[in-house]
């Protein structure tokens, strides 16, 4: 993968970043680089699979660290990985989190598996909750994905979320389905290749084609 404008710089702006807004000690900076490689590996397995423009350059999966949706994805995956490498860091996964809300408005906590491959477009003011998540998940601005009386949603692959959506509580989505902008879906299933929109329990659910 191609990082734009170093690993080096990468792992020094990172360090920088959270050591300003919450301090970081020896441990900590040495957790952090030790966890750097297993999270760029996933990162690249992320952005490889990206059909946006931004993601690839000469044939390879590219990483500007500022381009800030590129960003929060890495974020993401840096804080999963530490907690992952050892849950007694989960302070350090914690800075690393807070790190990313900060930046870029989104809530993605590292306790939550998000799948090998996902994407964001623009994704201020959302939050993806405790559910379980299929592969190539892509959301836009203002989401929700989150429980309705402690029961989270099950969301299928190739699933789209636009601008303002929510999937809450007891519900499964098919794959291949896009939940139109500002969609409300509570506890309720979307059949597979499915274009749905309106608001639970009146959501309007047309088919579309797998392809």
């Amino acid at each position: 993968m191609i990082i734009s404008p170093s690993p080096e710089t990468l792992d020094k702006l990172i360090r920088h970043q959270i050591h300003n807004l919450f301090l970081l000690d020896d441990i900590e900076n040495y957790t952090i680089s030790k966890s750097l490689a297993k999270a760029l590996s996933k990162t690249e397995l992320c952005f490889r699979k990206s059909s946006n423009k931004y993601y690839s350059r000469n044939g390879q999966a590219f990483f500007s660290i500022y381009h800030s949706g590129q960003y929060c994805i890495f974020l993401y995956f840096l804080s999963r990985q530490i907690f992952l490498d050892d849950p007694r860091n989960s302070v350090t996964a914690d800075k690393v989190y807070y790190l990313n809300k900060s930046l870029n408005g989104v809530d993605l906590f590292y306790e939550i598996e998000m799948p090998e491959i996902f994407h964001l477009d623009h994704p201020v003011g959302s939050v993806m909750g405790r559910a379980s998540y299929g592969n190539n998940f892509t959301f836009a601005q203002l989401c929700t994905v989150g429980n309705n009386h402690g029961v989270f949603p099950t969301i299928g692959e190739n699933v789209k979320m636009l601008s303002g959506a929510k999937i809450l509580g007891n519900s499964t989505i098919g794959d291949n389905v896009i939940v139109s902008a500002n969609t409300y879906i509570k506890d309720t299933n979307i059949p597979s290749n499915s274009l749905v929109f309106g608001s639970s329990p009146n959501l309007i659910i047309k088919p579309r084609s797998n392809s």
